[in-house]
């Protein structure tokens, strides 16, 4: 099969694009014949400082395929599933950027008849937006249509990946959804993702805006830039909502108020999505996969997502692309060629 590698970190140049045996699913796991793979910010970040498991490692979390043999105690039913790939590269060396990966059997739901593109998009994104939103006190612990029907949600950054998942699983479960986006095109997206409200916070006063929308304030935030946004999301939580923040664009380090925090009981989340707790993502795998199954969620320039499409052996090119924060979501067609 052909695979992407790297043996050392480095920039994206230190990708390879090798044959190698296709790898024989273990006890528990299943090999998939992938057909596209979703790349992630957390992608580059790994190729650049995690050190390699076993001396080499194939990038990619996310992707989705059909599943071509199964190991021993698995189901041989699954074997020809349509299904969605999450976490293929956690601690592990088979990564989706390859025409097959193997993984256990957990981390492969079923698609049923949604686009493979759309399969490739759920992992990372989806579950951090599920983790985001279910994670504050007075959130539900799953979502499901109605779950935030009396909830107020503050998308910040509404154009991004994550944030295009959180406001469709938020509408999904019937939340009234603000977003702020940094230009008029970016503002579109977020609109057609399926933001009730959308604020440019080049050209208009977030807090005054969102109170308009929420006087008594928003519920949870789900926040890509803690640093910049800080004081912005201290005035417009409610008592007893949550910051979530998912991502550090804009800077490392946030410094926070402590008395008109401490007053609301507001309590600041971080998230990251390969710690979150089993159970936790358990229902987010669960809960995302039933918001596929009814056509609650899409893909595309049309759902406020544009997809950019490369090769396996352009996989650096994609790298590069969401190193340099393409707006959309970067996707490898992974089946051969």
């Amino acid at each position: 099969m052909q695979t992407i590698v790297y043996e050392r970190t480095g920039d994206p140049s230190v990708l390879r694009l090798v044959d190698r045996p296709v790898p024989e699913p273990g006890p528990g796991e299943v090999l998939v014949r992938l057909a596209v793979a979703g790349v992630n910010p957390t992608d580059w970040k790994s190729r650049r400082q995690q050190p390699l498991p076993v001396g080499w490692q194939t990038p990619g979390q996310d992707g989705a395929g059909v599943v071509e043999s199964v190991g021993a105690g698995v189901d041989q039913g699954l074997t020809g599933e349509r299904v969605w790939v999450w976490e293929a590269a956690w601690q592990r060396p088979w990564g989706t950027a390859a025409e097959y990966t193997v993984v256990p059997v957990r981390q492969v739901v079923p698609l049923g008849d949604a686009s493979f593109e759309l399969g490739a998009c759920l992992g990372i994104p989806f579950l951090t937006a599920h983790r985001c939103l279910t994670v504050g006190e007075y959130m539900p612990d799953t979502l499901h249509a109605g779950a935030l029907s009396d909830h107020v949600v503050l998308v910040q950054g509404g154009a991004g990946a994550v944030g295009n998942a959180a406001i469709q699983l938020a509408r999904w479960a019937d939340a009234c959804v603000i977003a702020t986006v940094s230009s008029p095109e970016k503002a579109q997206l977020a609109a057609a993702a399926g933001a009730s409200f959308v604020i440019n916070y080049r050209e208009q006063d977030v807090v005054e805006e969102v109170r308009k929308v929420s006087p008594d304030g928003v519920h949870t935030i789900v926040e890509v830039s803690a640093a910049r946004n800080a004081a912005t999301d201290v005035q417009v939580l409610r008592p007893g909502g949550a910051v979530c923040v998912y991502a550090d664009d804009g800077g490392g380090e946030v410094t926070l108020p402590i008395r008109p925090l401490m007053a609301p009981n507001a309590r600041w989340q971080f998230v990251l999505v390969y710690t979150a707790p089993k159970a936790a993502k358990a229902q987010a795998v669960t809960d995302v996969a039933a918001a596929v199954a009814q056509g609650a969620v899409r893909v595309g320039a049309e759902a406020g997502l544009p997809l950019h499409r490369f090769g396996l052996a352009q996989a650096a090119d994609a790298h590069r692309a969401v190193e340099d924060a393409v707006v959309g979501k970067v996707l490898l067609d992974t089946a051969e060629q």
